[in-house]
């Protein structure tokens, strides 16, 4: 038997596996800073193991698709599709920053209290 190879070959699969072969969200306004919860009273039973741990880990509270993306380890494009379906299936919610509508663009966080936190945190990582 010939030993699995170290590298970027080991997960090529999976991502394709994991979205049943899609490669565009079904929705289009999830993003990196996107807040997703888990609704309390959905079932769990039916869902892939990536879809059950996404509404485990947002459980407890709101988390964003950049903190999703790196606890399960997927890319941030493969994540988007199963979000889609787990907002289409009812199993969580999402919030997403307001935007400018002349721009489209979010608009910038003005809580300084806020920023520095962050900048804090990202300090001692």
């Amino acid at each position: 038997m010939t030993p699995p190879r170290r590298g970027r070959d080991r997960g090529l699969v999976r991502p394709y596996v994991v979205t049943g072969g899609r490669s565009a969200p079904s929705r289009r306004h999830v993003d990196l800073i996107t807040l997703v919860m888990s609704r309390r009273d959905a079932a769990t039973s039916g869902l892939t193991p990536e879809e059950r741990r996404v509404v485990d880990l947002c459980l407890p509270g709101a988390l964003s698709v950049a903190e999703i993306s790196s606890h399960l380890g997927l890319p941030p494009s493969v994540l988007r599709v199963v979000l889609a379906d787990l907002l289409d299936s009812g199993h969580i919610t999402s919030r997403t920053r307001t935007r400018n509508p002349s721009t489209g663009a979010a608009g910038p966080i003005r809580n300084r209290e806020l920023l520095e936190a962050v900048l804090s945190g990202l300090r001692a990582l």
